[in-house]
C-alpha cells in the first residue's frame, strides 16, 4: 500500500490518520452549544443504561478486579457499585456496564457501532486523575472535561465510520471505540500530540476483533462486553505511551506489514469531512427498546400494529417486513436462537415480541419469554426484504434515516395498513420528542439504585446541564457509587 521502499529502515512521518486524530484531540477546541447539550444528555443516556445492566447476572459476574482482591484505593469508582479498580479495569467494567443491553448510543454509516462505549474509558480516566489530583493539592477535573472527551471520542469514532466499512471485511466495529478512547484518553492524561500520536498506532496495529460473536452460529454474550475490552485496552495504550514507550508512524500505511495490507485489502481509509462536532450533535438514541439499532424503526412499527394483531396471532398468513441492506444483512435471522445476544439481532424476533406482547424490553430476550411459541411461530410467517429507498436514505448525510416497514396479512384476505417509519424517535429530527422520554429512561433506571440523598443531588445536576458540567468528575462519581 504504502511507497515507503520495505527495504529500508528509515522511519517515515507519522501517517496522516494518526496525525490529524492527535491534532484534533490536543488543538482544536470545541465551540458547538448543540454538542454539549447533546453530551450531556448523552451521558444520562450512558448512564441509564449500564445501571440497567445490573439487574442482569450475566453482565455483573464480570464486573470488579480483574482477580480477587486486586482493588485500588483512590482508584476508578464503578457506577453502581462499591468497586474502586484501576482505570484499566475500571473503564472494562464501566464499558461492559454501558453496552450490555444494547441500549445506548448508536452511530450509522458505512461503518456503525456506539459512540459512547467511550464513556468506559473517559469516565474511569477522570475519576482516578481527579481523585489522584485532590491527594495531592491539585483541583480535580470537571465533568466538562468529561463531555469535551465524549465529544472527540464520538468525533473520532463517528467520522472513521463515515466511508470505511470495517463489517465488510469481517472485523468489528469496537477497534474504533479502542482508537477514540486511546486518543482522548491519552490527552486526558497529559500526553502531548507525540505521545497521541504513538499510542494511536499502537492501537491500530492491535488489529481488530472479528465479528464472530455477533453472527450466527456464534452468537454470545461477549457482544456485551466487548467495547469495555476496546475502551480499557485503550487506557493501556495511553498509559503505555505516557512512560515514553516509542509509536509506529506507519501503523496504517506500511507495506505488507501495515493495517491497510494486512486487513483493508490495500485499501487507504476515505474521508469527506474534517473532525469537528457532527458526530455528536447528530447522534442517535435508543430511547424505548433495548433493540439492534437498524430494527428500531420496525419495533416502533410493530407497537403500532400491536392492537390490530394481538387477538389474530392464530390467523395471520404472513407479515411483510422492508427493511434497509444493512439490517438484511446483520440482523435478518432464521433458525432456533440460543440466547438473548441471540435474539436481540435477529428483526423478526424484535418484531415478534411487540406483535404479540406490545412490548420490547431487555427482560424479553430471555429464555423465559422466548420460550412462548408463538414467537418462534410468528418469526416463521416473516417476508424480510430489502426496501432501497430505506438504504439510500440511510446512507444520505442529510438524512441518515433507519427505515422500516410491516404490514400483516391473515388468513382471510385481509390486512392491517402498511406501517413505515423513517427515523425512530431517538433521532435528530425528532429530539422534542425523544429528550423527555430518555430524561424518565434515566429516572427510571438510576433513582431505584441509590440512596435518596445521591439520587436528589443527582436529579438536580441533571436538570442543570451548566452546575453539571462545572462539578468535579470525583464529587460527580460519589453521586453514583451504591
Amino acid at each position: 500500500m504504502s511507497g515507503h521502499d520495505i527495504r529500508s529502515a528509515e522511519r517515515p512521518e507519522p501517517d496522516q490518520v494518526l496525525r490529524d486524530i492527535a491534532d484534533y484531540v490536543c488543538n482544536d477546541s470545541i465551540d458547538s452549544a448543540l454538542a454539549y447539550e447533546t453530551a450531556h444528555y448523552c451521558l444520562l443516556d450512558t448512564l441509564a443504561c449500564g445501571f440497567q445492566a445490573l439487574d442482569y447476572p450475566a453482565c455483573t459476574k464480570l464486573l470488579g478486579p480483574v482477580v480477587p482482591g486486586a482493588t485500588l484505593a483512590g482508584g476508578a469508582r464503578v457506577p453502581g457499585t462499591s468497586y474502586e479498580l484501576d482505570p484499566v479495569q475500571g473503564a472494562f467494567n464501566i464499558g461492559a456496564m454501558v453496552r450490555w443491553l444494547d441500549f445506548n448510543d448508536t452511530w450509522l454509516a458505512a461503518e456503525w457501532g456506539h459512540p459512547s462505549d467511550n464513556l468506559g474509558g473517559i469516565l474511569a480516566t477522570a475519576d482516578y486523575l481527579s481523585r489522584k489530583h485532590r491527594a495531592e493539592g491539585k483541583d480535580p477535573l470537571t465533568m466538562q472535561h468529561v463531555l469535551t472527551a465524549m465529544i472527540r471520542a464520538h468525533e473520532i469514532q463517528g467520522v472513521l465510520a463515515l466511508e470505511n466499512s470495517y463489517n465488510r471485511v469481517g472485523l468489528d466495529h469496537v477497534l474504533l471505540v479502542r482508537i477514540a478512547s486511546t486518543a482522548v484518553v491519552t490527552r486526558m492524561l497529559g500526553g502531548d500530540r507525540e505521545q497521541v500520536i504513538n499510542a494511536v498506532s499502537n492501537a491500530w496495529i492491535d488489529g481488530a476483533a472479528l465479528r464472530t460473536y455477533r453472527h450466527a452460529p456464534n452468537t454470545g454474550s461477549r457482544k456485551s462486553w466487548a467495547a469495555g475490552d476496546a475502551t480499557s485496552r485503550a487506557v493501556r495504550h495511553a498509559l503505555i505511551a505516557l512512560t515514553g514507550e516509542m509509536g509506529y508512524p506507519s501503523a496504517l500505511t506500511a507495506k505488507t506489514w501495515g493495517w491497510y495490507d494486512v486487513l483493508f485489502k490495500g485499501k487507504p481509509f476515505a474521508f469527506t469531512q474534517p473532525y469537528a462536532s457532527y458526530v455528536m450533535e447528530n447522534i442517535l438514541f435508543k430511547i424505548s427498546y433495548p433493540a439492534e439499532f437498524h430494527a428500531q424503526t420496525a419495533v416502533e412499527c410493530a407497537m403500532q400494529l400491536h392492537g390490530d394483531v394481538k387477538d389474530r396471532i392464530d390467523n395471520i398468513e404472513k407479515i411483510v417486513v422492508e427493511t434497509q441492506e444493512p439490517g438484511v444483512r446483520i440482523i435478518d435471522k432464521t433458525g432456533p436462537l440460543d440466547n438473548p445476544a441471540d435474539r436481540d439481532h435477529c428483526i423478526q424476533y424484535m418484531i415478534a415480541v411487540p406483535l404479540i406482547f406490545g412490548r420490547l424490553t431487555a427482560a424479553d430476550y430471555e429464555n423465559d419469554v422466548a420460550a412462548d411459541p408463538r414467537i418462534d411461530h410468528l418469526r416463521g410467517l416473516m417476508e424480510v426484504s430489502e426496501n432501497k429507498q430505506f438504504t439510500q436514505d440511510y446512507f444520505a448525510a442529510d438524512k441518515r434515516y433507519i427505515g422500516n416497514a410491516i404490514q400483516v396479512f391473515f388468513k382471510d384476505g385481509s390486512s392491517t395498513d402498511r406501517v413505515a417509519i423513517d427515523f425512530p424517535i431517538g433521532h435528530r429530527r425528532r429530539r422534542d420528542e425523544g429528550i423527555p422520554v430518555l430524561k424518565q429512561k434515566f429516572t427510571d433506571s438510576v433513582s431505584g439504585k441509590l440512596a435518596a440523598g445521591q439520587w436528589q443531588a443527582l436529579a438536580e445536576l441533571a436538570a442543570a446541564p451548566e452546575q453539571l458540567a462545572k462539578t468535579a468528575v470525583d464529587d460527580f462519581m460519589a453521586l453514583l457509587v451504591a
